[in-house]
């Protein structure tokens, strides 16, 4: 049974024109017709969550359009990608690092305060890698 766009809007929680636009984008295949009016197979809704996951998770649309091509080219896409989060889950562990610090420190000011300074150091020395 093939449901209507406002039926999948419903059930994936995605506005109606986010899915129209997906599909202007080449990221979700054309749906069949009947009467002028889109009509979805049921697991349309899957590979709608599964779009909405990967913008949540950071992807562009380009690169989600990316992991639907060819094998080589989205593995160079998702190797970047990989570098790109990891230094993006450093950056959030120093965030965090830096307002517990300023929560618990008595300074002034924060950047005044020498233990903050020598962490601070600390994060710009690499880390040393495993053998």
């Amino acid at each position: 049974m093939r449901i209507t766009i406002g039926q999948l809007a419903e059930i994936t929680g995605v506005p109606a024109s986010a899915i129209r636009f997906w599909e202007r984008h080449g990221l979700l295949p054309p749906p069949e017709r009947q009467s002028g009016q889109r009509r979805y197979p049921p697991e349309a809704a899957q590979r709608i969550l599964v779009l909405r996951k990967c913008q949540q998770s950071g992807l562009t649309l380009a690169e989600i359009g990316e992991l639907q091509e060819d094998q080589p080219r989205r593995q160079a896409m998702i190797r970047a990608k990989i570098a790109e989060v990891q230094q993006r889950m450093i950056d959030l562990d120093h965030a965090h690092q830096l307002l517990v610090h300023a929560l618990q420190c008595n300074e002034q000011d924060i950047v005044g305060c020498t233990k903050f300074r020598e962490q601070m150091a600390a994060w710009e020395t690499p880390a040393p890698t495993s053998p």
